[in-house]
């Protein structure tokens, strides 16, 4: 069991990573699985280092290698390489074998098989000689035969040196990466310096020293590949007429005929002509005519040269059966001998049984046994015709589909008649060659795959146009643009539609200028509201994009534009540059000269003649605002007139103000009282009465209105008591302010005030008992309501309490006293004021 469960692990194991071997090769089994710029660069790093040797001894001239570097091209180029036996791709990793003719390459297993399929067809011709000659076997495109023992059996690098060449991304694909080394042709001794290259090997860049062909030049350095060099002198070599030189430049090879042309006579010389002098000899249309020896005929030869010879009827004659000889004179004809004729007749078989005569044989009408050709059959019949009996040949030809069908065949059936006519690989031609057995031949033509253009053009086997990447093309796509530049942007052949046009729109807008973005006349457009979906279930599709013009932007040059009240200046898109508010306060000067206007920024209209800029116009507001110029000191007026220029008028106004002593109200001139100086003023504010101030004694000032504090000198006379009042003198208000004039209670302003303690005394005690009177009221009243003896009615026990004295005379004193109070408050107001 545990042995089992190790063979299956390792068969698992290997088929994983014969796998990844796969995997791994086909990665790296055509050129077009990379990708295309990476592809590039590789490409040129591998050509440079393969042509490096050559290019060193040609000082980097490269002229020669084209052809060699159009096949190493195709090695690299994505279905370039295709084996014209299977209609495939040749890719790196498999076996291949290249052509010595054409360097064509093929599958190394396609080109066994083509040579053994060949090989067969040839030796399948005759049954007698089949398998037993050595034929050779053609090349399926340029037809270089190669001997049977040339068919490839193994697989080779380009230069034949390296078997099964490994795999290399960094070399050409099948090459060893070794120098070449194969002889050039035509041979000139020296050999490839190129790395192992398919397609032939280029020009020998060797340099030699060698002469012109006429050998009149000295001899120069040159490379061998074209050592052979005209010194364009005159070849001066003698013609073969040997009378003339050569006359052309230095050539190689034989002189040419000469030219010349020269009067020349046939080679019997009755004629004369002009003739080339290249060829002297030369023969005229008159029969010789000449009398022979015989004397009796004469020569029938056309122009000849040399004697005419003996009369051909002279001598030993034979008879017709030749049979008999005679001797007979020149005019006389030969008898018949008489004997049988015995000449073979034509069937081969039977002889002439007529007499000996002139003139050919007959045929033979002996009657034989005839065989017919395919041995079936026999009749008797004249021997020179032929039996071929009705009998069809039922063997297959060696196309190993049909039958003969000749009638009497001999067994050696010709090839196959009918035309193959299968569909060859290229699946766009049938097979124009005979019917044969096994593989049809590759398609013999060949496609063009051309750019879009048509100017670059690859040739293909037939039926790979389908696969074939187009060739790149150089050239410039010549389509006419579809927008409405006269010239669309430089860019090479392609197919498909042209890419979307770069260059600036410069259509010229409403504004006047050049639209500066990129064209827009096809740009793509996301389609909206195209489909409604079904429901939620269904699943949103891919957008849709038409290609539609649009319109251009708005133009978005800076133009400067200046703000409506002219402020300042600021740049704005041109499609947008109109006149604008810069938000400022306008700040023009109003008519009143004193303010500005305060609207926001807005356009202003120059009135006829004004060429300050910074006025107000009609557009802006009129100053309703008071006139708020500096009025003179002490004038509480404003100026009667709104807003205005220049000064304020005088003021008019009665000026409503009190006197110094604030209890009259005088009405003066505002003009006088301000224009007035600080006496003017004084006098112009009194009211020229008593001053009402009181002075700290309490009495009135006797001065008349006047300003600032009274003077503290008091005349006024006052009576001055004593302590308790009783005791009373006149004197001076001034010196009772000093503190000089003091007045005492005498005994009897003593013994009034004891009494009148006392008083005080028993009053107070009488409000104490009285009180006392009231509360024991009070709580008998209270006990009485507590006892319940009257359930039914309760009464109110009404306790008259007699009131005191204060509070019988509150009222009448507290009166008095208030408005006493009410009327010092008025007047410390108004003194104030």
């Amino acid at each position: 069991m545990r042995n089992r469960s190790a063979k299956k692990f390792d068969e698992i194991k290997k088929a994983n990573q014969a796998a990844a071997k796969k995997l791994v090769e086909d990665q790296f089994s055509s050129s077009s699985e990379e990708d295309d710029e990476d592809a590039e660069v590789k490409q040129g790093k591998i050509l440079a280092k393969t042509f490096t040797i050559y290019t060193s001894q040609t000082d980097g001239d490269a002229s020669e290698l084209e052809r060699t570097r159009q096949y190493m091209n195709e090695a690299f180029q994505s279905g370039a390489m295709t084996c014209l036996i299977c209609i495939a791709s040749v890719k790196r990793n498999q076996a291949v074998w290249s052509c010595c003719g054409c360097f064509c390459i093929f599958h190394l297993v396609c080109i066994q098989k083509w040579a053994k399929d060949s090989l067969f067809l040839v030796s399948s011709v005759t049954d007698d000689d089949f398998g037993k000659k050595d034929y050779p076997w053609p090349c399926p495109k340029c037809r270089f035969e190669y001997k049977r023992s040339e068919t490839p059996s193994r697989y080779y690098c380009y230069c034949g040196k390296v078997e099964n060449p490994t795999l290399d991304p960094w070399l050409v694909p099948h090459s060893c990466g070794q120098i070449c080394e194969r002889e050039f042709k035509p041979p000139c001794g020296h050999k490839c310096l190129l790395l192992c290259h398919p397609g032939p090997c280029p020009p020998c860049p060797k340099m030699v020293t060698t002469t012109c062909h006429c050998k009149k030049a000295r001899p120069v350095p040159r490379r061998c590949s074209a050592k052979e060099w005209s010194c364009r002198l005159l070849c001066g070599r003698t013609l073969l007429c040997g009378q003339h030189t050569c006359e052309n430049p230095c050539h190689a090879g034989d002189c040419q005929p000469c030219p010349r042309v020269s009067k020349q006579r046939c080679i019997c010389g009755r004629q004369t002509g002009e003739r080339l002098c290249a060829s002297p000899q030369w023969q005229c249309d008159q029969v010789c005519g000449k009398r022979l020896p015989c004397g009796n005929h004469t020569c029938e030869q056309v122009c000849h040269s040399g004697p005419c010879g003996d009369c051909p009827r002279s001598g030993k004659r034979s008879c017709p059966c030749g049979k008999s000889k005679f001797t007979l004179p020149c005019t006389e004809d030969v008898p018949t001998c008489g004997d049988s004729c015995d000449k073979v007749l034509e069937c081969g078989i039977h002889k002439c049984s007529q007499r000996c005569h002139r003139g050919p044989c007959e045929i033979c009408r002996q009657e034989v046994e005839k065989q017919c050709r395919c041995g079936k059959h026999t009749k008797r019949m004249p021997c020179h015709k032929p039996y071929l009996c009705e009998t069809k040949c039922t063997k297959i030809r060696d196309c190993q589909k049909h039958q003969c069908r000749r009638k009497c065949c001999s067994g050696n059936c010709p090839p196959c008649d009918q035309v193959c006519g299968r569909t060859l690989g290229c699946r766009n031609h049938k097979c124009p060659s005979g019917c044969h057995r096994g593989s049809c031949n590759p398609c013999p033509e060949t496609v063009d795959v051309k750019c879009n253009c048509g100017k670059t053009v690859i040739k293909v086997p037939c039926g790979r146009e389908r696969t074939i990447k187009p060739p790149r093309c150089k050239q410039l796509c010549s389509r006419p643009p579809t927008c409405h530049h006269p010239t669309q942007e430089k860019h090479y052949c392609h197919f498909g539609r042209c890419p979307p046009c770069r260059q600036t729109c410069q259509k010229t807008l409403t504004c006047g200028h050049l639209c500066p973005v990129s064209c827009h006349d096809e740009a793509l457009v996301k389609q909206r509201g195209s489909h409604q979906s079904a429901g939620p279930w269904e699943q949103l599709s891919e957008p849709a994009f038409i290609q539609t013009a649009l319109p251009c932007p708005p133009c978005e040059v800076p133009i400067p534009v200046e703000c409506l009240g002219q402020h300042e200046v600021s740049p704005f898109p041109c499609h947008s540059a109109n006149p604008y508010s810069c938000k400022r306060f306008c700040g023009r000067l109003l008519a009143c000269q004193n303010h500005t206007c305060m609207k926001e920024c807005h356009h202003v209209t120059k009135l006829n003649g004004s060429a300050d800029g910074k006025k107000a116009g009609p557009e802006c507001l009129q100053c309703e605002e008071e006139c708020t110029k500096p009025r003179p000191p002490g004038c509480p007026h404003r100026c009667v007139l709104p807003c205005h220029p220049g000064d304020c008028p005088s003021c008019l106004q009665m000026l409503k103000i009190k006197c110094h002593c604030k209890l009259s109200i005088l009405y003066i001139e505002c003009l006088k009282l301000t224009s007035a100086d600080l006496k003017e003023k004084e006098l112009l504010i009194s009211c020229k009465n008593q001053c009402p101030k009181e002075l700290p004694c309490g009495h009135r000032c006797k001065e008349v209105c006047h300003s600032g504090s009274c003077p503290l000198n008091c005349s006024q006379k006052v009576k001055l008591r004593c302590l308790c009042k009783r005791l009373k003198k006149e004197i001076q208000c001034s010196k009772i302010q000093e503190g000089r004039v003091p007045l005492e209670c005498d005994a009897l302003c003593k013994e009034m005030k004891r009494k009148a303690s006392e008083i005080k005394e028993a009053e107070a005690k009488a409000a104490i008992e009285e009180e006392k009177r009231r509360q024991q009221a009070e709580l008998e009243a209270f006990e009485n309501r507590l006892k319940g003896r009257r359930k039914n009615k309760r009464r109110k026990d009404e306790v008259e309490i007699e009131q005191s004295s204060w509070q019988k005379y509150k009222n009448l004193i507290m009166l008095p006293v208030l408005g006493v109070a009410v009327v010092m408050v008025a007047w410390l107001m108004v003194y104030n004021d």
